[in-house]
């Protein structure tokens, strides 16, 4: 028989946000939907979308690290391969599930909170740059002097000095 080969590469946003839980023995897992949109012409020229909506499983530390990050409407990049799982539901149907296991996931975009409307705390919570008065930094906080620095501007001749 022929090996076979099975990899997938997606690029979307979280429908929802990644859901984690823990297998009896204490393997931790997370669960999150991918939504990923295409788009194309038709036969009169028209842009045309269409989205699809993929299930994704992480295991191990970058699930936790998925829960950490990642919310609803955030972009990821997921590299994994396609899983196919049957199970019986309570009438006794058969049930399939398709489904991507992530073998790496690539956080996309800002912070977890630029997603959720951004964050309410202090500017020393979020990634706002205030001036370096504001932050606390004073003029002795910067010993060097950078007026030193061109001392030797306009000496072509002279051979730089290199400390290697």
């Amino acid at each position: 028989m022929a090996r076979g080969f099975n990899k997938v590469i997606l690029m979307g946003n979280l429908t929802r946000d990644p859901e984690v839980r823990y297998t009896v023995d204490k393997r931790t897992w997370a669960r999150f939907t991918l939504a990923v949109s295409r788009q194309w012409k038709n036969s009169k020229g028209e842009l045309q979308e269409n989205t699809d909506f993929i299930q994704v499983v992480v295991w191990g530390p970058q699930a936790v690290n998925c829960e950490r990050y990642l919310s609803k409407g955030r972009p990821a990049l997921v590299e994994g391969r396609i899983q196919v799982r049957n199970y019986e539901d309570k009438s006794g149907n058969r049930r399939f599930i398709t489904e991507v296991v992530a073998q790496n996931v690539t956080f996309l975009g800002g912070k977890k909170d630029d997603y959720r409307g951004g964050s309410k705390g202090s500017s020393a919570d979020n990634d706002d740059f205030a001036s370096m008065k504001e932050k606390g930094f004073g003029d002795d906080d910067f010993p060097l002097d950078i007026s030193e620095m061109d001392e030797n501007e306009g000496k072509e001749d002279e051979e730089a000095d290199i400390p290697f």
